[in-house]
């Protein structure tokens, strides 16, 4: 194609966990091989793991991820609602990068309704800067009890003028039924906008569909734009659900006597992808673990971040969790803390803003003590060790400020800061240690330093993948642009994007 894609299109799904974000990532970069500059999108995205826009907001992860596939920084207007779920019905409210508020089920009506100029906005934004913008919507799309308060699915892409392509998941059966009742379900105006259907997660001949596609496509007189072979088990990287990991990143073998990361599934984990790295290493073995008994033969334990900290150290000690730590830590086993995790691993916690439970004992595994105050930090920062040897990258988010110990990590000066800034913790062995950086694994030689220290701890066999993190990320979206140019009707998705109103003539809410 010589010329550059223009438009805009939203890819929704009939269930959660169609694919829609999937899809999505790869038709960011399918646009942006046109020649196009592309921008994701999700109205409100409701979700702990999160990421630090370029302009310095929170975002979900997904569209970080999306953002790269697009090779471009991501903004807080790619994601300019952002639900982080702090109990079963409560949530904080990001709007555009910040902190707003909280929220709770019965109140999110009268929210969404101020909130849809925000949408709209930022959407149009966009557009106005970008030649493309791949809109994801969120859960199904034919949730009917919910539509009047729905801002990130096909009621945007009325008010917006987009159309819309329908994600059905064939793996476990009922794909037919779920793409015709989604479009059945809807009322005329919101069914009319959705412009194609994707069948997703197809195993075998894709013949064997056809005559079913036929009559689905005679009964809703939406075309199917393709048929999308499953990807295999190997998790993608760089996502928000970055918790099947039981195999390696590329499905590559690795040594049979692998380093063994245990990292504990905290009941409200946050950024599992911060352990993708990790598990993109084919002589890591990597496993999320629940109980006491899951830590007696790990080599390193990872206690990763939480979006309710003093909740998440209660559960600790109440299965067993936080005993087993503490014994795995004084046999020598290494313990890295991630910001909760990080907190966790402390003296003590003083929380008078997020539980509201005052001063709570830590594990007592680092000296340090952390106290909660109510301005969240949202930051990207750049630093090396504390020797000076090795360069680090990741970024913070976080209410918790924790104040001493041994720092070893040394971060550059950031929010107009003056001088560098010691950061981190560890034990006196150099066993235990905690940081505040999300995405610390990322760095490609501070992670094989760590992994081969453990290693030749251990008697483990570690050699670190050759390609750095970041091209295997980049080559995962490349991936998955190959994948849709396979299965997909591309030249159909791409006519279809241009048939999006122009940004300033929006039908409107």
């Amino acid at each position: 194609m010589t010329d550059p894609a223009r438009g805009a299109l939203l890819v929704v799904g009939a269930t959660s966990g169609a694919g829609k974000s999937t899809v999505a990532a790869g038709l960011c970069r399918w646009f942006a091989r046109t020649g196009a500059t592309v921008a994701p999108f999700k109205a409100q995205n409701m979700s702990n793991h999160s990421a630090v826009s370029v302009d310095g907001g929170e975002v979900g992860r997904a569209q970080a991820m999306q953002a790269g596939a697009a090779r471009t920084d991501v903004e807080s207007a790619m994601n300019p609602i952002l639900l982080k779920p702090s109990s079963a019905t409560g949530s904080h409210v990001v709007v555009l990068g910040q902190e707003v508020g909280t929220t709770d089920a019965p109140g999110w009506g009268g929210r969404a309704d101020e909130l849809r100029p925000v949408v709209l906005d930022a959407l149009r934004g966009l557009r106005r800067r970008f030649d493309v913008v791949v809109a994801e919507g969120a859960g199904g799309a034919a949730e009917i009890n919910l539509l009047d308060r729905d801002l990130v699915n096909l009621p945007l892409a009325r008010a917006a003028g987009l159309p819309a392509v329908l994600v059905v998941d064939i793996e476990h059966g009922g794909a037919f039924a779920a793409a015709h009742g989604t479009i059945d379900l809807l009322p005329a105006e919101l069914a009319a906008t959705v412009g194609g259907i994707v069948v997703n997660r197809f195993r075998g001949d894709p013949a064997l569909l056809d005559r079913g596609l036929r009559d689905l496509e005679a009964r809703t007189g939406v075309p199917v734009l393709g048929v999308l072979s499953h990807l295999g088990p190997a998790p993608l990287l760089g996502t928000e659900d970055s918790l099947d990991v039981a195999t390696p990143a590329d499905g590559s073998a690795g040594s049979l006597d692998p380093v063994r990361v245990a990292a504990v599934r905290l009941p409200h984990l946050a950024n599992p992808s911060d352990l993708d790295p990790l598990v993109a290493e084919p002589d890591v073995e990597v496993r999320w673990v629940t109980r006491p008994g899951e830590l007696a033969d790990a080599d390193l334990i990872v206690v990763p971040g939480s979006r309710a900290t003093v909740a998440d150290l209660g559960w600790l000690r109440r299965h067993g969790l936080a005993d087993a730590l503490v014994a795995a830590a004084r046999r020598g086993t290494d313990v890295i803390g991630i910001c909760a995790g990080q907190q966790v691993l402390g003296r003590r916690i003083t929380d008078d803003v997020e539980s509201g439970a005052g001063v709570v004992a830590g594990l007592g595994l680092l000296d340090v003590e952390t106290t909660f105050e109510p301005d969240k930090v949202v930051r990207r920062r750049t630093g090396r060790t504390g020797d000076g040897h090795l360069p680090v990258t990741g970024y913070q988010i976080h209410l918790g400020r924790v104040r001493g110990g041994e720092a070893w990590l040394d971060l550059d000066p950031c929010d107009g800061v003056l001088g560098r800034e010691p950061e981190g913790a560890r034990c006196a062995s150099g066993r235990v240690r905690g940081t505040s950086l999300h995405g610390l694994f990322d760095a490609d030689a501070l992670r094989a330093a760590i992994l081969s220290d453990v290693a030749d701890r251990r008697g483990r066999t570690f050699a670190a993948h050759p390609a750095p993190f970041a091209e295997r990320l980049d080559a995962q979206h490349d991936r998955l642009a190959d994948w849709l140019d396979a299965d997909l009707d591309t030249d159909a998705v791409r006519r279809l994007a241009a048939t999006a109103c122009a940004p300033g003539s929006e039908p409107g809410w």
